[in-house]
């Protein structure tokens, strides 16, 4: 009897649902994307209704033909792809190259479960076309606008340069940060405290505790200098502290969705320190399959792209009876908890969760990597504590009158942990840290002063991005989608718009300069809410409320102008040379500054005659005896900027963080 054929994106996920399908099915992988846009030219046939030239990409030839000798003779073909628009483009393509005629079916899942697969494949579709289209339009926006302007960066600044229409706006972003934070003057102020305690003999109700000056005259004030602050010290020693108001409130802390792509990306960001790139590399492992013992290759999480809070009933039933066993029954809701969906949230996905919840982290330990755990072990955690009852806080809230001064002083207990004891958000962990515990008050109490205390503190400019909070602002933009935030991050490092420097976001002088003449001859493609209304547009194509020729059109037609004018007036940097006071090693002509790919370089000003060209030394030697050599700023391969000495190779030193100039 002739067996089926199952195409799938990877070799990994492959493994996996191979074993799950059992002998009537062949499973073989397409190794990703197998046809894409040429590389050399723009590939859009614009005058032709933005018509795509497709190519088989460099490499995949052998792969087309393996998949279509297996093809041969079989019963049915499924494309299981991923269930998002890339995963609906490859099947496509796929399709078209198998063979319209043949018996081909579309297959979606979420998660790579056996209940899951085989529920599937009870009730393949087609493909759909407007996630295609929507996937298209996407590829041919990115493309007109990289393969427009990226020419004219070349010619205005250096050659090798490139823009994007999404990754340009995260540089802008970073950029304007940056400018902020250059801006900046601090600004002086000081607190004033007091510290207090009851006036009681009561061991246990003499706790020390401190409140902090609130009003003067029944308002708010700012204490500038130290001399304003030394005179309300002075005019606080001899008055009575007396408790004019006491609320008391009872405060509960609900529990988080499970997640999506942005806050998983955002959350292993701050307590895993992972980047946004691997978080996501580490959840494809998880997702597509690992060896798990005598289980055999077992997908550990659902599809990790997503913007939905949705997960299904059963997965729920599983979290709720883990609850009970292990907690009682004070821990879970008389009803499931239930999330709100975010707008245009893709609510046909689940959220990123276990996908079999009842599979403990600490009964996998063994056979995952240190990285694997980590991440699987903050998704469980997550998905679990997001159906438990909510955390409940005792708290106080004390108002002290001295004189006409007012004083206020909060405390916080937690009564009950609820979903906390499995899982709190990185900035609730923060706060909850702090809660202080208050005695017992009564109004008209009169308290006994033990310390007046100021301290002198200077506002703080805007903190740079991270990878969790530049997602974070992606998100609240509306640029880019949960697919995207990893790649556009990756993107602006690798091309040397951006440096990574522990953890947080700088952008290079290339970034600032590319930034600057982008945003002056672009106005609409870097405006965030122009980027914004792009991708609600793509999102209304794949609803089917949207045809993809008016977004091309409506887009394209006022870019075209804004390429005219900049070709004209676009200042020309390229040409800007700087002298120095360096010769040139091969020719002895001067050197002078000069922009490129990877930001400023000495480059001979006899060129093209003398070709000559080196790195712009830092003012830091090499700290390796008897060298001599200067460190230098350098780019690896995985987007790392480092920093090594300038008689490579003879000179190996090299550093990620650059020492101090003797």
């Amino acid at each position: 009897m002739a067996k089926s054929l199952v195409i799938v994106e990877s070799p990994a996920k492959a493994k996996t649902i191979n074993k799950m399908l059992g002998n009537d099915f062949v499973v073989c992988s397409s190794m990703g994307h197998i046809m894409d846009l040429p590389g050399s030219t723009m590939g859009i046939d614009v005058k032709n209704n933005f018509e795509a030239e497709y190519a088989v990409i460099p490499g995949k030839k052998k792969t087309i033909s393996e998949l279509k000798k297996e093809a041969k003779g079989k019963k049915g073909i499924y494309l299981a792809t991923d269930p998002d628009r890339e995963g609906e483009a490859i099947s496509w393509h796929l399709f078209n190259l198998l063979g319209k005629k043949k018996s081909i079916r579309r297959v979606v899942f979420n998660e790579i479960t056996k209940t899951a697969i085989q529920e599937a494949f009870k009730h393949p579709g087609d493909i759909d076309i407007n996630k295609v289209d929507a996937q298209q339009t996407r590829r041919i926006l990115d493309r007109l606008v990289g393969y427009s302007i990226s020419p004219l960066l070349w010619r205005k600044v250096g050659r090798g340069l490139s823009a994007g229409r999404v990754q340009s706006v995260a540089v802008r972003l970073i950029a304007e940060r940056e400018n902020e934070i250059r801006v900046f003057i601090p600004k002086e102020y000081w607190d004033i405290e007091v510290e207090l305690k009851k006036a009681t003999s009561d061991k246990q109700e003499a706790t020390n505790f401190t409140a902090k000056l609130d009003k003067i005259d029944g308002k708010k004030i700012e204490v500038e200098n130290k001399e304003q602050a030394e005179a309300i010290i002075s005019g606080l020693k001899n008055e009575d502290y007396i408790v004019t108001d006491v609320q008391k409130k009872e405060k509960k802390k609900y529990a988080q969705a499970p997640f999506t792509t942005s806050k998983l990306q955002q959350e292993s960001f701050h307590k895993l320190r992972f980047s946004a790139s691997k978080t996501m590399r580490v959840a494809q492992q998880l997702y597509e399959g690992l060896e798990i013992g005598k289980e055999g290759s077992v997908g550990l999480i659902t599809y990790m792209r997503t913007d939905a809070v949705r997960v299904s009933k059963d997965s729920i039933e599983g979290a709720r009876g883990y609850i009970v066993n292990k907690y009682g029954k004070d821990y879970l809701p008389s009803a499931p908890n239930k999330f709100k969906a975010k707008k245009n949230a893709q609510e046909a996905h689940e959220a990123i969760r276990p996908s079999l919840p009842l599979m403990e982290p600490a009964s996998i330990e063994q056979y995952l990597a240190p990285d694997q755990l980590k991440l699987y072990t903050l998704i469980w955690n997550r998905f679990i504590s997001s159906q438990m009852n909510p955390a409940m806080f005792s708290t106080v809230s004390v108002v002290i009158k001295a004189g006409k001064f007012i004083f206020k002083a909060q405390g916080s207990q937690k009564v009950f942990a609820g979903f906390s004891v499995m899982y709190e958000e990185s900035s609730e962990k923060v706060e909850n840290e702090k809660e202080k515990i208050l005695p017992p008050f009564e109004v008209d109490e009169k308290l006994v002063l033990l310390d007046l205390r100021h301290g002198q503190h200077f506002t703080k400019p805007p903190a740079r991005f991270s990878d969790a909070s530049l997602v974070k602002t992606l998100e609240e933009y509306g640029i880019g989608r949960p697919s995207t935030y990893a790649p556009i991050i990756m993107t602006v490092v690798m091309r040397n718009y951006v440096k990574r420097r522990e953890g947080y976001f700088h952008p290079s002088e290339l970034g600032m300069i590319v930034n600057d003449l982008l945003v002056k001859n672009f106005a609409d493609i870097l405006d965030y809410e122009f980027t914004a209304k792009m991708e609600e547009e793509l999102d209304e194509i794949e609803e089917g409320k949207k045809k993809r020729l008016v977004v091309l059109n409506d887009f394209y037609v006022p870019f075209e102008k804004d390429l005219s004018l900049a070709k004209i007036h676009m200042r020309k940097v390229k040409g800007e040379a700087v002298p120095t006071s360096e010769v040139c090693d091969k020719c002895g002509k001067q050197m002078v500054i000069k922009w490129g790919r990877l930001g400023r370089f000495l480059s001979c000003s006899d060129f093209p005659k003398c070709r000559f060209a080196k790195s712009i030394p830092t003012k830091v030697k090499c700290p390796e005896p008897e060298c001599g050599g200067m460190l230098i700023e350098k780019l690896s391969k995985r987007g790392r900027h480092f920093y090594g000495c300038s008689n490579y190779p003879k000179c190996g030193f090299m550093t990620r963080k650059l020492p101090a100039p003797e």
